[in-house]
This record gives C-alpha cells, sequence and structure tokens, in this order.
C-alpha cells in the first residue's frame, strides 16, 4: 500500500528520513531522486530561521484560510513538515480533503535537523529551527 493512502484514519506519516528520500534531500548530492514536493507549513519567523532547501512555503495559516498550492506544487505527492508534527498533520488533512497526495512527517524539522538533513536560512546560509 502507498504512504500517500494509508485509509480512513488520516493521512499517511514518514519519518525525516522517509521524507528526505520522498522529495530527493536523501541522495548523495542533494537533489533529484524524489518525486514528492517537501511542503513546510511553519510561519514566516520560522521559515525564515530555517528550512529545508527547495521546500515549499505555505504557512498552515493560509491554508487553512483557502490558500492554495503553488503550480509547480499541485498535482504532485506531497511530503508535509512542519516543526515537530501537529501542524503538518493538520495541513495533511485538510490538503487530503481538497484531492491531493499528502502524508506528514513525525517529529517535524526538528527530527530532520536531527538527522544531519540539510537546513539553509532565507539567505541560503546554515539555518537554525525556530
Amino acid at each position: 500500500m502507498s504512504i500517500f493512502r494509508r485509509g480512513r484514519s488520516g493521512p499517511g506519516r514518514v519519518n525525516a528520513r522517509e521524507a528526505a528520500e520522498r522529495t530527493g534531500h536523501g541522495t548523495a548530492a542533494g537533489g533529484g531522486g524524489g518525486d514528492a514536493v517537501l511542503l513546510d507549513v511553519r510561519e514566516s519567523h520560522e521559515w525564515q530561521a530555517g528550512h529545508a532547501p527547495r521546500a515549499v512555503h505555505l504557512p498552515l495559516s493560509a491554508l487553512a484560510a483557502g490558500a492554495g498550492l503553488p503550480a509547480h506544487a499541485q498535482a504532485r505527492p506531497l511530503v508535509v513538515i512542519c516543526r515537530s508534527g501537529n501542524r503538518s498533520r493538520q495541513a495533511a488533512e485538510l490538503l487530503i480533503a481538497r484531492g491531493a497526495q499528502a502524508v506528514d512527517v513525525i517529529g517535524g524539522m526538528r527530527d530532520w535537523a536531527g538527522e544531519g538533513l540539510p537546513v539553509v536560512d532565507a539567505r541560503g546560509r546554515n539555518g537554525t529551527i525556530a
């Protein structure tokens, strides 16, 4: 069974390593390899402090208010991430209700950084998790 559809109990969940592989962050070069979009639903100040390279930023507050996905993220599988995994779960549920394929990342950006995966700030330098 695909992780993007795990029954009616809610969205599927993946750990940080699985998220990195599905979004192409888990390859040696750090690019390509995954077809899913990493969607970061944290607020702007959190995003600016540190996020995964190539992630798409769409705060949960905007998503809940009806904002749509950027064109390059539409019709693609989504791996949704926040700081710890709570907001990403809510966002994945909203997205699934809208017909998207989405999973959320258990442990969020804290686990992402803890796995040694790349984190950059708004200027492309080493970032931190706020």
